[in-house]
């Protein structure tokens, strides 16, 4: 009997992210040495290690796209890491006064909700932390 295809349905050219781990993510085919920040028609490395790393510059950037205008996200992903760590004091409430509605969870958590909201065709973004 052949196995179920569980494969999301994604229009062509989203960025759908397809594994992660070992510090990489691979991303509709492109391979990536380090963190991200996603939409769903570009993906770009990005130098963020930590959760340290994630201030209100950087996680803006995310939800308004790099250089090429891109539609502003209705959700920015954010994945910490490995396993769940708090956001940092006061983050999540200064993305919320620049309007930016955040779900903060871990790397794996983000990279399948990310998935799941790229196939419902909703606008959003993703700042991921890459994980060992």
């Amino acid at each position: 009997m052949p196995g179920l295809d569980v494969t999301p349905l994604v229009p062509a050219g989203r960025k759908i992210i397809q594994a992660y781990g070992d510090g990489r993510f691979r991303v509709a085919g492109e391979a990536f040495e380090t963190s991200i920040l996603i939409w769903p028609e570009r993906c770009v490395a990005w130098d963020a290690q930590s959760v340290a790393d994630l201030d209100v510059d950087a996680l803006h950037l995310a939800m308004t796209g790099p250089a090429a205008p891109v539609p502003h996200a209705e959700i920015l992903i954010i994945g910490c890491g490995a396993t769940f760590v708090a956001p940092p004091k006061g983050l999540r409430e200064d993305l919320r006064a620049r309007g930016i509605a955040v779900e903060w969870m871990d790397t794996g958590a983000a990279c399948r909700t990310f998935n799941v909201l790229l196939g419902e065709d909703r606008r959003t973004a993703g700042a991921i932390l890459a994980v060992d």
